[in-house]
């Protein structure tokens, strides 16, 4: 086993790059390096060649031309062994570079930044970084690459142990070079797109980089392998519990998403199941949402998930408590709540850190054949000067707030969906039938169990009835007014149906599908 003679380290990112300087100066190996990279060696006391002297071409443009060289690359890619590389290299000059140590440009946390100019992206993008990765990396039969600050301790002491690293170890980090600058491309790509692309236009290449974030036990079933990639630590943090699934993730996001329809300071409380709201209330405390909530059904939330729009209080989490749930969802807790909830070794706690609903303008979702559908996230949220009365009457104050609160709900439950509700609560939830008044007959059924009346309530549809057969249903259970995205070549006769039931019915122009 040959040692490691030579390093060439350029990092934007420092942490832990001097006691990795330490251990390699230790075994006897010469460092290379540029700029704020070399200034850190050598203001730790340790001894570094600046690249521009190993390759007798000075830095230049700005920077933008110094590991760009045969001496450096040609260092990085010959084959060890190989009789004719050896000639090559031995002819030239070229000496080897063993060990590569770089990490990129922080492209992404630039671009992050609100009002980002092009400039500074496009000054954020780094050429001579991804350059030596891919080739140490295409070498790693004989080279050492490191791109993650996170791997400096195996690589350091195995180094430490013999002089060099293992094959399996240069094989499992080239290919962690080869995901990072994939994704570094995605990430260039993708803001590159949206920059240069009319908005009228779709990209000609969808580029997705995200980095894992931590496996999971299993998919939906025990049978599957899953995982959880990107941002999620940005958005929320667990404060207590198991492990999340990959259920927990779907539910809870589903979760965050309809409780940001509510405004803080109008408390409320939605559980959800199977990423479908089951109940939600509306109160002058999280305890009377709570009670409102869970009033919708009380069979369902069991092993639910919960979201709250206010930090969740004492008095809120001793009602939850009384039940098995499997996460909740809060921007905050307060301590008497946390230390109360965190007694059920079961229950997993979320703060959320930024709203995730809104952090990307597109979903999207893979439909097998290596294919993806793209589509823009469905932000759009109706008030009382989008709707348009359709039917004689118009809807009183009340059922007006009742048929807005109803609106914000039935825009997060699968298609067909139907909701009833008054303007505290919801009294019945119809979701993911195949037949519109189906869901409506399960809503009715619902409330019954429940024991609520829907005697003067408000319906919901999520898309528009295509016959007047779900209005009159509705009616019929108790509705007295209706809210719908209108459009169908059947308007008229459900106008006409509403007319004759002294229903008001507001349109509001957009339909809220969830497949």
């Amino acid at each position: 086993m040959s040692k490691i003679q030579r390093a060439l380290l350029s990092v934007s990112d420092k942490t832990g790059l001097v006691d990795l300087a330490r251990t390699l100066m230790a075994a006897g190996v010469e460092l290379l390096s540029t700029g704020g990279t070399a200034k850190a060696i050598r203001d730790a006391g340790l001894p570094v060649k600046d690249i521009s002297e190993h390759t007798g071409f000075p830095e230049m443009l700005d920077g933008r031309v110094k590991t760009l060289h045969p001496l450096v690359h040609g260092g990085l890619l010959y084959l060890r062994g190989n009789a004719e590389h050896e000639r090559t290299v031995a002819e030239h000059g070229i000496a080897p570079i063993d060990l590569v140590v770089v990490n990129l440009y922080p492209f992404e946390a630039t671009v992050a930044k609100p009002g980002v100019t092009l400039h500074d992206a496009i000054e954020n993008i780094d050429i001579g970084g991804p350059s030596m990765l891919r080739s140490a990396a295409k070498n790693h039969g004989s080279v050492t690459v490191i791109v993650d600050p996170a791997d400096y301790t195996l690589v350091a002491e195995q180094i430490r142990t013999s002089g060099d690293t293992t094959l399996e170890l240069r094989q499992k980090l080239a290919a962690k070079v080869y995901a990072r600058t994939a994704a570094y491309d995605a990430a260039i790509a993708a803001h590159l797109s949206r920059e240069f692309t009319p908005a009228t236009e779709h990209v000609p290449v969808l580029s997705v980089g995200a980095p894992l974030v931590q496996p999971l036990r299993y998919g939906e079933n025990p049978h599957q392998r899953a995982a959880l990639y990107g941002k999620f630590g940005e958005y929320f943090s667990q404060l207590h519990g198991k492990e999340l699934s990959y259920n927990n993730i779907l539910d809870l996001t589903a979760a965050a998403a309809l409780i940001a329809e509510f405004p803080a300071n109008d408390p409320t409380l939605a559980i959800l199941k199977h990423t479908n709201p089951c109940g939600v209330g509306r109160g002058s405390s999280l305890r009377e949402a709570w009670d409102r909530a869970y009033a919708t059904d009380r069979q369902a939330p069991f092993g639910g998930i919960i979201a709250v729009n206010q930090a969740l209080d004492l008095n809120c989490a001793k009602a939850i408590a009384e039940i098995f749930s499997e996460v909740i969802v809060a921007p905050d807790f307060t301590p008497d709540a946390l230390a109360l909830l965190q007694q059920k070794k079961n229950l997993r706690l979320l703060k959320v850190l930024k709203h995730p609903g809104k952090a990307s303008p597109f979903d999207l979702r893979s439909v097998g054949a290596e294919s993806f559908l793209w589509q823009e996230r469905d932000l759009h949220s109706t008030t009382a000067a989008d709707l348009k009365v359709v039917t004689r009457r118009a809807p009183t104050a009340t059922e007006l707030e009742a048929l807005l609160f109803g609106w914000h709900v039935v825009k997060h439950v699968k298609s067909n969906a139907i909701v009833y509700a008054n303007n505290q609560q919801t009294l019945g939830i119809g979701a993911g039938q195949m037949s519109r008044v189906d869901s409506s007959r399960i809503a009715v059924w619902k409330a019954g169990e429940a024991g609520l009346s829907l005697r003067d309530s408000v319906v919901c549809s999520d898309a528009f009835f295509p016959f007047p057969d779900g209005l009159i249903a509705a009616a019929e259970a108790g509705a007295t007014a209706a809210i719908q995205p209108g459009g169908s070549m059947r308007d008229a006769e459900v106008i006409r149906a509403a007319d004759e039931r002294n229903i008001a019915m507001v349109f509001t122009g957009h339909r809220h599908f969830r497949h």
